[in-house]
């Protein structure tokens, strides 16, 4: 959009909203006042500064008279509807914010801190709402129309958005925009309650002695989060392949190449899915492949890389339990468009997964490690899992945050004699079981 349609665009005040419409007429008299080919040539940071200063030289020659803060907070809002994403530009500054969710004009809604909580804002009609989401798929030369009414993108400062509208959102366009944290440490997590000390030994030795782990949970439990923590510990001389669809994995290592998947153009065509990089990423001599998440038919490939040579990768998907992870990944794997007996799946994920962690949010907000779980079947027998570690919650207090405490259980011996091949000492929270107890090994529906 150019910048003249940006800063023209008409304001879509609604009865007895003054306040908008007051918005509306300062746009106007300051694309009155500047030079557009002056602007343009111009910074982002620049441009906001010039326009902040010539709608403050307006307002102070022509009104109306204002108070300090309401001076302020009218050019603001004049600057964030010219240049920026309007009522949104104060909860994209806002570093606390890690989702936002606007639910057709009148409903906006915000995590923070793991907890989601409605604000006091509008935007002025269903048009000034479609104006910002235009504003921001634009950015990533996409578009969102009647025939194109879902977008899913990343935006160049590395926000996840999700756009859909009507005909399929009824209540008005929905945009949903993920902005993802800082990189933490497994230490930091720790900070957190994630984990404790003798689970970060643990995970550590699964990655350095390149055990295959899955990351597993619903949505916003902090898979990518642990997952990208988990990176950190594979040796910095290793080549590194991540492949995602929105890249917001921050790998430290020096050697790392990212891949991220391309949607189809206007036109349908272009299209390059997370199963072509990871076809290709077995051509570009790997020592680890880490995929994001796996959604569709590239979990077979995966499994197979895992299963021929590409051991110690990492990789993600949604499941709500260990159990349920290995079954989602069967599912996904049988959608491929190779023709394998679904029974054929078992032996695939029965030799390429070592590990799965399972991952919840909890109802403070809070996001655990639930379960470390070893896959220990063989074949095509049945799933079987024993768990070496688990979240043990206390009953929730008057002050509903979660408590409880890590439960660490007997490691297989299989799993230990191949820990002490590598060299990786055992944690000393954790013994080897001479046989596997039935207590601890559950099975899954296969």
């Amino acid at each position: 959009m150019s910048l003249k349609a940006r800063i023209a665009a008409p304001e879509e005040g609604g009865a007895g909203r003054e306040d908008g419409h007051l918005v509306a007429v300062y746009r106007a008299k300051l694309l009155e006042e500047i030079d557009l080919a002056e602007m343009s040539s111009l910074a982002a940071a620049e441009r906001r500064l010039r326009l902040e200063r010539v709608l403050g030289h307006i307002i102070s020659r022509e009104g109306p008279v204002l108070s300090s803060s309401e001076r302020s907070q009218l050019i603001r809002r004049v600057v964030d509807e010219a240049l920026g994403l309007g009522v949104l530009e104060p909860l994209l500054a806002d570093a606390s914010i890690t989702e936002i969710m606007v639910n057709g004009p009148d409903s906006i809604f915000v995590e923070r801190a793991g907890r989601v909580e409605q604000l006091p804002l509008r935007f002025a009609s269903n048009e000034q709402l479609m104006q910002t989401i235009e504003r921001i798929v634009s950015t990533v030369n996409r578009r969102v129309d009647e025939s194109n009414p879902m977008v899913d993108a990343r935006l160049p400062t590395g926000e996840r958005v999700n756009v859909i509208i009507p005909p399929l959102a009824l209540t008005g366009p929905t945009l949903t925009i993920r902005r993802f944290p800082r990189a933490y440490t497994l230490p930091e997590l720790i900070g957190l309650g994630s984990l404790d000390e003798q689970m970060l030994m643990l995970l550590a030795a699964f990655v350095r002695a390149r055990f295959n782990v899955i990351v597993s949970g619903g949505t916003g439990t902090g898979k990518t989060t642990l997952l990208n923590a988990l990176s950190g510990l594979i040796p910095a001389h290793e080549r590194i392949i991540t492949i995602e669809d929105s890249a917001e994995l921050q790998l430290q290592q020096e050697h790392v190449i990212r891949l991220e998947s391309r949607p189809p153009n206007v036109e349908g065509k272009g299209q390059i899915t997370i199963r072509d990089l990871v076809r290709n990423s077995l051509r570009m001599r790997p020592d680890r492949i880490i995929v994001g998440e796996v959604r569709g038919g590239e979990t077979l490939d995966m499994l197979q890389a895992m299963s021929t040579g590409h051991d110690g990768s990492l990789a993600t998907v949604h499941a709500n339990s260990a159990e349920d992870a290995l079954m989602r990944l069967q599912t996904l794997g049988s959608m491929s468009e190779v023709q394998i007996p679904f029974e054929a799946l078992k032996d695939q994920i029965n030799s390429a997964v070592d590990v799965v962690v399972q991952l919840a949010r909890h109802a403070d907000g809070s996001r655990k490690i639930t379960e470390i779980a070893l896959l220990i079947s063989h074949g095509r027998e049945q799933f079987r899992i024993a768990p070496v570690t688990r979240f043990v919650p206390r009953p929730t207090g008057p002050d509903r945050v979660v408590h409880g405490h890590f439960e660490h259980l007997p490691l297989p011996r299989p799993v230990a004699e191949k820990l002490y091949v590598a060299g990786e000492p055992l944690p000393p929270a954790f013994r080897v079981a001479e046989a596997i107890d039935v207590l601890q090994t559950r099975q899954a529906i296969g």
